[in-house]
Order: C-alpha cells, then structure tokens, then sequence
C-alpha cells in the first residue's frame, strides 16, 4: 500500500482530518496535544493519505518526551492511531510506517493504545476477532503489551441513540431509583463555567485522599479543563443539596463520544444519592450535544472484589452499559537495549538508590 504522510499544523486541518475518520478520541485533539506541550511533551499530529491526493485514511497526534541528556526520546499516542481497525491491511502499513518513522527520528520507543476490543462483557466474557487477531499481529511485528497502561484499559460504553426514557429503561431498577429518588431528596444539578473548576479541585482532592489515590497539581486540571471548556468540548455538572455542593463531573465530548473523564465528591449526603441524579444529567446533555456514545471511562482489568475498581464497578454495574475488554498499551522498542535500559534497568536503579537512602 503506498501511503503519504503529512504533518498537519493548524487545529482547523486537524480537527477536519480527525472528523472524517473513525473512533476519533479526545486524547487524540488538537486541545489534548497543546495541553500536553505545556506539559513536558512536543506534540506533532500526522495524517495519511493513499496518495497525495487521494483522501486521508489515518492520523496519529503523537507526544514526544525527550529523554534528558540524551538526542533520544519517547513517543506516545493516546488512543491512537485513528484508523479503520478492520481493514487489516491498511492497519498494518501505518503502523509500519509509524515504527519507520520513529526509528529515524531519534525515538527509543513507539506507545499506542488503540479502543480495539479484544473482548465484551463482565459474567461472561465473549472473545472478539478483531482485537485478538490484532494482538497476534502486533505480537508478530515486534510489539509488546506495555509495562504501563496510561489510559483504563477497560470501560463500559452506555448507548444513546434512543429515546431517553429508553435509555432509563436498560438501568438496573436499583439505579433508576436511586436516580428519582436523588430528586425527591432535595438534591439539584446545575450546569457549571469554568469559575467553577477550582471548586471542582477541591472535591477531587478530597476525592483523592478518601479512596487513596494520587493527583497531580491543581494547576494541570486546571490547565486541561479550561482548554476543554474553551474549545467547547466539556461541561461541568455540579450536584448540590441546599446551596451546598456535593459531587461533581465533568463531561468531555468528540464527534459522537462523550467521555466521563472526571469525577469527584465531597462523601457527604450519600443517602440522597447525588452520584446518581449527576450522571443522568451529564448523559443528557451529552445526548443533547449529539453524542451517541457515553464512555464511563473505567472498568476493572478483573471483574472480582480484589481489583481496585471493584467499589467504581458496582456503581457504573447499574446502568447496563457495554463492558469493553480493550487490547491496552502496546509499545514498539525501536531502539531495544536502550528500551530495556530506560524501562526496566534504570527503575530498578533509581528503586536501589531509594531504598539505601531510606535505610
């Protein structure tokens, strides 16, 4: 298949090229790639077309990091490349020249976490083609399933191309509950601005500290739900009782996706059930935007109580939703020892330093 590939450098060209193509993401925008330049990374958005003028079949926004001291660096494309995953051939010649053209451009390795399934549901687990014919691929190619999984691995997908009653109607009767009765118990959901997002921090840092997880500085949530907000592909919704906010989430959205990226309450009037009432207003206006799609961003990688999103997975259990069982992060070692070096030798040396140094 002879491909041309083509740097594109204006978000206008970007988000057209992404518009014309499948499973485009929010980690592969325009917005996500500046934010993370001004993160540490340089990001550089590539498209391909079959010809130079033929119409454009794929894209990849890739961010670099580069190593310190070194002319080397690490590439990444987050739920990318953007490609028809069915058409075999054509998958198999971008990422082919993906791995070229990170070989000659001073990368050591080439990450991608693509939204292929290799398999659906939670009780029962049902194995699909695709994904399992593209993992034999890659593993043939030289890929190898990451030591790091940036992105949630699985998810759950909830459908709203129907009617809303409709989409109520698939819930567990439990979850319709607690959804009417969040309303009968006083609880209100406003839509927010972006004065709202410092508030937002706070209940995700006490989100954080309640269930144990790290968070980065307020200033990067800051950075990327502002860039979200004035770009005009998020919205937060705050849940309150009385005046006094409760939960919150914020909803991202592209093309036909709507992404529950974020999340985070205060642990406070639970028995009002304010998680549920803020949901159903987050997937409607996501419906109400065009979406058709409602990612809950998140599934446990093994569907038992020892997995730390047991507690999040009978929360999201309840709407019925799609369990995808995606293929994760494959990482190509263009350059392998110096891979090697970088990802498993220097860890454990900097793990020895600290522990001497704590002893």
């Amino acid at each position: 298949m002879s491909l041309v590939r083509k740097t594109i450098t204006t978000a206008t060209e970007w988000h057209t090229v992404l518009a014309s193509l499948p499973l485009a993401h929010p980690l592969q925008s325009w917005v996500w790639g500046q934010f993370k330049s001004r993160w540490g990374w340089t990001m550089e958005a590539v498209a391909y077309q079959e010809n130079a003028h033929g119409p454009t079949v794929a894209a990849a926004l890739i961010l670099k990091r580069k190593i310190p001291y070194t002319p080397f660096s690490l590439w990444y494309t987050p739920k990318g490349p953007v490609v028809d995953y069915e058409n075999s051939t054509l998958r198999t010649a971008i990422l082919a020249d993906l791995q070229s053209y990170a070989r000659r451009s001073g990368a050591i390795a080439l990450k991608i976490d693509p939204d292929v399934a290799q398999a659906e549901g939670s009780d029962e687990i049902e194995p699909l083609p695709l994904g399992t014919n593209f993992i034999s691929e890659l593993k043939t190619a030289g890929w190898q399933l990451s030591n790091e999984q940036i992105q949630f691995r699985n998810t759950v997908f909830i459908d709203l191309d129907m009617a809303e009653s409709e989409i109520m109607k698939k819930w567990k009767q439990k979850t319709r509950y607690n959804t009417r009765l969040a309303v009968k118990k006083g609880v209100t959901v406003r839509a927010g601005t972006a004065d709202d997002f410092p508030l937002i921090y706070q209940l995700y840092a006490e989100t954080a500290e309640r269930d144990n997880f790290l968070i980065r500085p307020e200033a990067y949530y800051l950075d990327i739900w502002r860039a979200f907000y004035d770009a005009g592909m998020c919205l937060p919704h705050i849940a309150e009782y009385e005046g006094e906010p409760l939960a919150a989430v914020i909803t991202v959205t592209y093309g036909d996706l709507a992404l529950y990226m974020y999340g985070a309450s205060n642990g406070k009037e639970r028995n009002r059930m304010p998680t549920y009432q803020l949901q159903w207003e987050a997937m409607k206006w996501a419906k109400s935007q065009g979406c058709t799609i409602y990612d809950m961003w998140g599934a446990p990688d093994k569907f038992n109580e020892d997995d730390r999103m047991w507690g999040v997975w009978r929360f999201k259990k309840g709407y019925q939703g799609r369990v995808a069982h995606h293929i994760g992060a494959w990482d190509y070692p263009v350059r392998p020892f110096l891979y090697r070096l970088y990802t498993e030798l220097l860890p454990r040396y900097v793990a020895f330093l600290r522990r001497n140094n704590d002893e």
